[in-house]
This record gives structure tokens, sequence and C-alpha cells, in this order.
């Protein structure tokens, strides 16, 4: 009679077979004795997917998600050998991948499973997740404070291990792909400046400002009085650390508070919203357009930067978290939300804007999210001391899933530029050029 091990392995076996043949990858799995299996036709084995013990099998029988398999990774009871998660990601194709357990049979899912349900898991050290409830608005269980804190202050060294040398958190603005990080952000910052066309003198209001980057742009560059406001503590002390090495406190000021507390009517002539909507919610995105109207002048321009999903039929549907949603917003993004671009310019032009351009970003945010993933993979031994092991893995988890979704179209990032709406001629000049690239004289 053969031992529950010996059924266990046997079918771990011929489930890595049927994984082979759905999945065609150029990797290969390493089982707990040590035993290769390709996990497709010539698969070479630099990159190894390596389990742990039989445990792993029946946590991913018990609960098959994309959850499941991120606390696998972050606890070591999986690793990848010889690359990042973004190297084995691009071994293999995704949307086989997406849907690798559609092509399993299940019959034969079924019989493997059999002898990992019957064994006992070891409890799970705890990893970093946010545990807290989440509510759909401010005031109604939503702690926005708490859901920032746990995203950006893990702490600012860390993110320094990835970010540019600037510490620009948002997609990055390439004219080629080889062109560096640095160079590419320096001219996102640019373009922002340029398609609100900031003027000396106006006042200009950066809502999620991090670490400063586009506050200190524009007042150096373009002459404007910045308000910066965030919730992250580590990033307001690094921001006004480095306005104060700049000597710009008399047109820079960064606050630690809640944009929505800003009451002042009519109080900026220009807005900029740089990939914080993605915190906002889909609750609160109504509140968010209107409260942009309240603070703009009349003509005011606002700039909306934001990552989107791609859209649907269905809104009810569309709204329903994805394996990978699930995943980012209990490691990564605690109520994050994102929209899709369609429902952003509807929404612009249902509560008092008119929107002058929307730009796609999706090409520029694949190779941003995949030079972050290098950096942070070639800095992980200064990651693990800064933020531990678990953390590090998950953020790699979360930069390979993105990039994979960017490179698909099923995520993508877009700028989109609006007026307040009034009577008449925008003031504005016709021309696209003039728009995006003004004459500086």
């Amino acid at each position: 009679m053969t031992s529950l091990s010996e059924r266990q392995l046997a079918a771990a076996r011929d489930l890595a077979a049927d994984v082979a043949e759905a999945l065609r990858a150029d990797a290969t799995l390493e089982l707990w004795t040590g035993e290769r299996i390709p996990l497709g036709p010539g698969a070479r084995e630099d990159i190894r997917i390596v389990l742990h013990g039989p445990g792993v099998l029946r946590r991913l029988f018990r609960a098959p998600s994309l959850v499941t398999l991120a606390e696998l990774l972050a606890s070591g009871a999986v690793t990848i050998e010889g690359g990042s998660p973004l190297a084995l990601a691009d071994r293999w194709d995704h949307g086989r991948a997406v849907h690798l357990r559609r092509r399993l049979p299940p019959a034969r899912l079924a019989w493997a499973a059999l002898p990992f349900l019957l064994d006992r898991n070891a409890p799970m050290a705890p990893l970093p997740a946010f545990e807290g409830r989440i509510g759909t608005r401010p005031g109604a269980g939503r702690d926005d404070q708490a859901l920032i804190s746990f995203h950006y202050d893990v702490s600012n060294a860390f993110f320094a291990l990835f970010l540019d040398t600037e510490m620009v958190y948002s997609s990055a603005y390439y004219q080629s792909p080889d062109e560096s990080l640095e160079t590419a952000q320096a001219r996102k910052l640019d373009l922002i400046c340029r398609k609100l066309r900031l003027s000396p003198g106006e006042r200009l209001l950066d809502i999620g400002c991090g670490w400063g980057a586009l506050a200190a742009h524009a007042a150096r560059h373009f002459g404007v009085r910045v308000h910066g406001v965030t919730l992250s503590r580590e990033q307001l002390a690094y921001g006004q650390d480095k306005i104060a090495r700049l000597g710009l406190q008399d047109r820079v000021s960064l606050e630690l508070r809640d944009y929505r507390t800003l009451d002042e009517p009519e109080s900026y002539d220009k807005i900029a919203q740089v990939e914080m909507f993605e915190h906002v919610g889909f609750e609160n995105f109504d509140t968010h357009f209107e409260h942009m109207h309240r603070l703009l002048r009349p003509r005011g321009l606002y700039f909306h930067q934001a990552t989107v999903r791609r859209g649907g039929r269905d809104i009810r549907a569309f709204r329903k978290p994805t394996g990978a949603m699930k995943t980012i917003t209990r490691f990564i993004f605690p109520g994050g939300e994102l929209d899709y671009i369609g429902n952003t310019i509807t929404n612009l032009g249902r509560l008092g804007f008119e929107v002058l351009d929307t730009e796609c970003l999706r090409e520029h945010m694949t190779l941003t999210l995949r030079e972050w993933e290098r950096r942070l993979w070639a800095n992980r031994a200064a990651a693990r001391a800064e933020a531990g092991e678990a953390r590090t893995l998950l953020w790699l988890l979360y930069f390979a899933i993105f990039a994979k979704g960017f490179e698909r179209g099923a995520c993508s990032s877009y700028q989109t530029l609006a007026i307040k709406r009034a009577p008449g001629a925008t003031g504005l000049p016709l021309d696209r050029a003039s728009l995006y690239w003004p004459d500086p004289a």
C-alpha cells in the first residue's frame, strides 16, 4: 500500500504534466524532493518555481487564487530561483497563465487534489497585509489616512531603491525605450506643466503631491506658487526637506491634509492630480470632480493622470474585483479602485468640465513598471533590510502583475486635460501643438 507522501508526489507529477501541456512555459517546476519537471517543450532550468512542501498544493487546491499564490511567495513556501517574478512571467504567454485553471481537466484536478486535502497545513506566519475595515466613503468606515499610510509610509529609503532621483511615482514619458528613467520622468514633469499652461504668479494645487517633485519643478521652471497636499507623513517630511534645500519655501507649501478639506472656492488657477485618483474609490468619484470644480477659478485647467482598467458592457461586472485587484488591494493598495477612461471623461463632462485632450500612456507605463521592477530586483538585498523579505517579494509581484496587465491592455494610463466650463471661448490656442508646447517666451 502506498503512503500518503508517495500519493502526493505522484499526484504532483501528474498535475505538473497537465500544467506543462496547458501553459507551455519556458521554465521548470522543482518539487520538495528536488525533482525537476519542465513546464513546457524544451523548457530551460535557469528559472525554476520551487515548491517547499506538499502543503503548498494543499493551500492552492483549497483556495486557488492569485491571493493564495502571493501568500505562498511572500511566506517563502514557494520561491522563484534564477530570476524575478517578472522574469518568470516573461517565460510564458500571459493569456495562457491567466486562464490556466480553465485549461486543466476538472476531473484530473479533483483526482490530483485528493491526497493533499487529506493532509494538514502548518499555520502560516503573518504577512504584511492590510487587515483593517475598508468602507466605501470617508466618514462611513473609510479611513484614507490609514490606507495611504499603509502604502507610502513603508519608508522613503525603500522607494528610493527603485524610483528616479526626483522620486516620481507615476508613469514616465519616454521618447524611446532605451531612454533613462530620470530623463523620461523629467520630461513628464515638464509636459504636465506645459499642458496646464502654467504662468508665473499662478496658483497650482498638487493633489497627492508625493515627494514634491512636481511642486518643485513647477515653481522652479514655471514661476508658479504651489500648494501640495498628501496623507503620507513620510512623503511630507521628504518633500518639505527638498523644498527647503532648493530654497523654494516662498513659492511652495506642502501640507499633511486630505484635499477634500480644502474649502476656498475658486482659489486655484490650475490643479494637478497625478495618479492619486486610484486611491479615491468608485463611490467617491463624483465628489472628487465636484470638489475640483469648486476649487478652480472659472476656465481654470485641471490635469488628471490615472491608471485605468479596460472597460466593459456591464458596469456591475466591471466593478467586481479581479484576482489581480484582490491581490493588489490586500497587500499593496488597500481601498484602491481603477476607473475606465470612458467613465472618467463622462464624469468630467457631467460635473462642469469640458475635456480638452486625452493622451494614452499605456506603453510608457509598461516601460516605467519594468524599470522600477529591474531596480528593485537589483537592490533586493537593501529592500529586504529596509522593508523585510515578504514586503519586498510582494512589491516585485505587484510590479510583475501590472507590467503584464499594461502589456496586454488590461490596464492603461491616461493624461486628461479639462477646463472648468464657462460660456464662450476658452481663450486657448486652436492648435494642439500650442496647447501642449506653448512658446516659452
